[in-house]
């Protein structure tokens, strides 16, 4: 049977999305907390934001025993904790995390769940971090969320041994107060389905104060190497610290560090593994009879709903199940197969109308997507690393099979900016073989590469630089008047891909 909340048998229409919708956020049903004297009144989101940016010493700083403590005085762990919702799905990985949040999300709405999303970093704003049932939240909640944590950080009733600083207030990052204000939110409306986004490891990621019901592992790979190293045995290590005693776990790889496998047995947990417990097949190969696991699918350009792109989803542990003809979400699909096999772990009963019906609807800004703007196509995806941009060149070398490309008449630029503590190299060397020329960028902030540093790389990588440019925006510019006809492929950072959506929009 079906779980409370869950679909009902036929959802091949809109109705299930509209009659899904999450009631209004009214804080009239919130449990608000009198507010501290030193919490500031009467700010503005942006004012809020700016004082957090600089609030504690460092942007990143790691550890749970400051956020813990906050958390308690808002009620959101120890004794008496009130519950985020009906199920949680706590989801970590180097890169692939926002994809599968987004059809989690897309498959919990589907089947008639109320659904609410915790994601890091924005795009073009901030609110896009928290959203009930696809509607990102409004400022005025943030604000009010941000003055209970601001309220319980300077609350003044530290046990003994609380991380306190002279004054007994307790310091928060950025990331921090942010993750806190949203699970607070959360709390209030309290959804059917919860997903929780690590933002970076996971044993010491503020997210992981949450005791999950389903943990998911996607990718690991180098990344945030100041933090978390180079070593993927501990990178694994460090991401497979949001798994849970007693609970299920699911891997979107089977190929991840073994000291993933071996923290989930410290723990007793079996995690469901992708090519092992579940896979997926592209049509070709479930319509001939291929179902040797062998074939570890294909990848397109961009989403496709024809009858030659769509694909099988197969779970092979109990409850075995079968869901063929799924359209292309125009996501990893990897990662779409690894969302359904959570939901079952999560105790849901999936229905093929309405994976199907989420597959077609499933979007998510800056993960292969491609807008037209001044008679040429651009393509702008937040991969940001070397394991990212090896897929995305997988994606635009299919891409350009299927519509025979010509680098000679089309020549696809790169418009490039990264942060100065990201494999520049790595990067470029993985999109080489797709692209033909780079315009390269300088990114604000104090992490931020020049762009005379990155064309040097580019260089050096044996890749032809065009122009070099003060900003992504004058890249933009630059890229608009240039004669070629070919595609545009932005990259290297959600900065990038934020900068470059604005203008863009701007153009429409």
């Amino acid at each position: 049977m079906a779980e409370q909340g869950s679909a009902p048998a036929s959802c091949s229409t809109d109705e299930v999305l509209q009659s899904s919708s999450f009631p209004p956020l009214d804080a009239a049903s919130w449990q608000l907390s009198p507010l501290h004297d030193a919490v500031p009144r009467g700010l503005s989101l942006d004012e809020w934001l700016t004082r957090l940016e600089h609030q504690h010493p460092v942007s990143i700083d790691m550890g749970l025993a400051r956020v813990l403590c906050v958390a308690r005085r808002l009620g959101l762990v120890g004794a008496g904790a009130r519950r985020l919702g009906g199920r949680i799905i706590t989801v970590a990985g180097t890169n692939g995390k926002g994809s599968t949040v987004a059809m989690l999300e897309a498959l919990g709405r589907a089947h008639g769940l109320s659904t609410a999303t915790y994601t890091s970093p924005h795009l073009l704003h901030y609110n896009e971090r928290l959203s009930f049932n696809g509607h990102d939240v409004s400022d005025a909640a943030l604000v009010t969320a941000f003055e209970q944590v601001d309220s319980a950080r300077h609350s003044g009733l530290s046990a003994s041994g609380e991380p306190v600083d002279d004054e007994g207030v307790i310091s928060l990052t950025y990331f921090e107060a942010g993750t806190l204000a949203g699970l607070w939110l959360i709390a209030q409306q309290q959804p059917q389905l919860a997903i929780l986004e690590v933002g970076l490891g996971g044993r010491l990621d503020a997210v992981n104060i949450i005791d999950c019901d389903v943990a998911m592992i996607i990718t690991v790979a180098q990344d945030h190497a100041a933090f978390l190293g180079t070593d993927l045995e501990n990178i694994g290590f460090e991401k497979a610290g949001i798994l849970r005693a007693g609970k299920p776990a699911v891997f979107g790889s089977d190929v991840l560090p073994s000291s993933c496998a071996a923290h989930a047995r410290t723990l007793g947990v079996t995690p469901q593994v992708l090519w092992q417990d579940f896979r997926w097949q592209a049509a070709a190969e479930f319509v001939n009879g291929n179902v040797n696991g062998s074939v570890k699918g294909s990848v397109d350009g961009s989403t496709d709903h024809s009858a030659a792109s769509q694909w099988q989803w197969q779970r092979l542990s109990a409850p075995a199940l079968t869901f063929d003809a799924l359209p292309d979400p125009g996501l990893p699909r990897d990662n779409a197969a690894s969302a359904m096999n959570a939901l079952v772990e999560a105790g849901i009963e999936l229905n093929a109308e309405c994976v199907q019906q989420a597959m077609a609807s499933v979007k998510l800004k800056g993960r292969m997507q491609w807008l037209t703007r001044h008679g040429r196509d651009w393509c702008l995806d937040v991969g940001h690393n070397p394991h990212a941009a090896s897929y995305l060149a997988s994606r635009l070398a299919a891409h350009d099979l299927r519509c025979s490309r010509d680098p000679a008449t089309q020549p696809r630029r790169a418009l490039l900016a990264m942060l100065g503590d990201k494999d520049a190299a790595g990067v470029i060397q993985a999109l080489a073989p797709v692209v033909d020329g780079f315009v390269v960028a300088t990114l604000d902030g104090e992490r931020s590469r020049q762009a005379s540093e990155l064309a040097a790389v580019v260089r050096h990588c044996g890749g032809e630089v065009l122009a070099e440019c003060e900003t992504v925006t004058a890249a933009a510019e630059w890229l608009a008047r240039e004669t070629s006809a070919g595609e545009v492929l932005v990259c290297g950072s959600f900065f990038t891909v934020g900068e470059a959506l604005m203008w863009l929009d701007a153009q429409a």
